[in-house]
């Protein structure tokens, strides 16, 4: 459907506004409202020393609620979605190695001239002979625009960007397009427990504070099957404590998760979670994951343990990166059911663990 000029209008005005509160009223990460945008959780004993090589110039402006650092990053080419000065692109191109490469992609020139600068330095520092990422100005809602070749990635990560957007069905959609098949989108982002009234949406305060532009989950889901990302997988997620008197008073009763999800350019996944007698094992071949790999909150793979999955898990490990990492047992030839456990209508509700696996 062709963007009316009211729209369009509104769109803009939404990118100056995300522009100027990141890249002039944002000095640092201290001058954040919420918790919405910042990362709790301590990083992994590799990234933490990886973060000890980061020029504090790019760390200090770091705006993120979640850690998009997946397993198996080596030789990697991998593409950052509003990227800001560079942390996430940098922590990626130290784990993709000199034969990878990372590309960040914000619309902020304040942020990317940060960014940019510091190319040279971070190379020395990882011990590159030469540069492995590079930065483009530029909306990530018009990635073909700006020379992103298509099916050119194997992960595309984003870090609190979706929700500060405000066409986010265009940019899953450019995602899909620039991803490789049996590539994935790995990113964190903030949900709603309902949708936002628009008086919300319009405050560019609470939009800058990544809350007001969030999604409601299930619009999320909906959204992410709409542009070819069929069962997206919830990898992590937690609550926030909004602790600014002001800002919680306007949202209500509104909740909000951060979580981290993965979605695989995979076509075709099965519309739910279905038996068909597989199991997978994991080989343990995985740098700084030896004995077991997260592959989300319901699929945790020891080393050597056989567990059963469902068929879209099985196509996932099947056709992507990891495909080499595990043993898979099992083929399509019988259907047992729906894959026991699964379908829980919210998947930030669930109070204690489930008795059998699930995708």
């Amino acid at each position: 459907m062709t963007q009316s000029l009211g729209s369009e209008d509104h769109s803009n005005r939404k990118f100056k506004e995300v522009s100027d509160y990141y890249g002039r009223i944002l000095e640092s990460s201290k001058d954040l409202k919420t918790d919405a945008c910042c990362t709790t959780d301590p990083p992994p004993p590799h990234v933490k020393e990886i973060l000890k090589n980061i020029h504090p110039e790019i760390t200090n402006r770091y705006y993120g609620c979640g850690l998009v650092i997946p397993a198996k990053l080596n030789h990697q080419k991998i593409l950052d979605l509003g990227c800001g000065t560079g942390r996430d692109v940098y922590l990626l191109s130290a784990l993709a190695g000199p034969d990878g490469f990372v590309t960040g992609v914000d619309m902020t020139e304040e942020q990317l001239e940060i960014a940019t600068k510091n190319i040279d330095y971070q190379s020395k520092k990882f011990g590159y002979s030469r540069p492995n990422v590079d930065f483009k100005l530029g909306n990530i809602e018009l990635l073909d625009q700006i020379g992103i070749k298509p099916s050119f990635y194997d992960i595309v990560v984003s870090n609190c960007v979706l929700n500060l957007s405000p066409q986010k069905e265009q940019v899953m959609k450019q995602v899909y397009k620039a991803l490789k098949s049996g590539g994935e989108m790995y990113f964190s982002d903030v949900y709603s427990d309902r949708r936002i009234p628009q008086e919300l949406r319009d405050d560019p305060v609470m939009y800058g504070e990544c809350l007001s532009g969030a999604l409601y989950w299930n619009d999320f889901l909906a959204l992410a099957k709409k542009c070819g990302f069929g069962d997206p997988r919830l990898v992590e997620h937690r609550p926030l404590a909004i602790q600014n008197t002001a800002i919680k008073e306007k949202l209500g009763a509104i909740k909000f998760q951060s979580a981290t999800y993965r979605l695989f350019k995979i076509p075709e996944l099965e519309p739910h979670c279905e038996d068909h007698g597989q199991a997978a094992m994991y080989m343990g071949t995985t740098r700084y994951y030896p004995n077991s790999l997260i592959f989300d909150r319901d699929n945790i793979f020891d080393k050597g343990r056989v567990v059963p999955i469902c068929g879209n898990t099985f196509r996932m490990l099947s056709e992507s990166r990891y495909k080499n990492d595990f043993k898979l047992i099992g083929d399509f030839d019988t259907h047992f059911g729906h894959f026991a456990g699964c379908q829980i209508a919210n998947p930030f509700d669930r109070e204690v663990e489930k008795e059998s696996p699930c995708c």
